[in-house]
């Protein structure tokens, strides 16, 4: 077996655990990758631009950013990694990852340059990134629930509310 053969076997989508943990529609996941990809060319931009200055800090924030883009791109779409031999080895591990997993990375990763150098390229160049974390982050928050669920929950709580206020003021007479 090639190891082009093991690449397809690799990121070949396991159907039982595609979409059985995260809960996520398939709008929302193509919104997270076009974000990502969305995120990779801003960082790529945003770190090109910052190279081009005489500060050490900027440079290595800029290279940092264009680490990210490339990241980000390998995580997100590997098609656009086509020269790279384990792109889609890496995708299909990326795509096992849970989504607060993926937003704590994508989060901390875009987090890091504009610590290193607080310019405005790094804010925005690292934006898009943040904010795919961010997605990841409020799709592993889960569904949000349904009005009639919520309307017995408030009714419940009201009546236990009603019940120890009876009970306290039988208990002060």
């Amino acid at each position: 077996m090639s190891s082009q053969d093991e690449q397809f076997q690799a990121a070949a989508p396991d159907p039982a655990a595609s979409n059985a943990d995260d809960g996520m529609t398939w709008w929302y996941r193509w919104l997270c990758r076009i974000a990502g990809v969305g995120g990779g060319a801003a960082c790529a931009f945003a770190g090109l631009w910052n190279c081009v200055t005489i500060n050490p800090l900027n440079i290595a924030a800029g290279v940092w950013m264009m680490l990210n883009a490339f990241i980000l791109f390998l995580c997100e779409a590997p098609f656009c990694c086509q020269f790279i031999e384990f792109a889609n080895a890496v995708s299909a591990r990326a795509d096992k990852l849970r989504s607060w997993q993926k937003a704590a990375f994508y989060c901390g990763m875009a987090v890091f340059p504009v610590m290193l150098s607080l310019t405005l390229t790094t804010l925005f160049g690292n934006a898009i990134a943040f904010a795919t974390g961010v997605l990841y982050g409020l799709s592993a928050l889960g569904k949000k629930g349904d009005a009639i669920s919520y309307a017995r929950i408030h009714q419940q709580q009201k009546q236990m509310d009603e019940e120890k206020l009876t009970g306290a003021l039988e208990g002060q007479a």
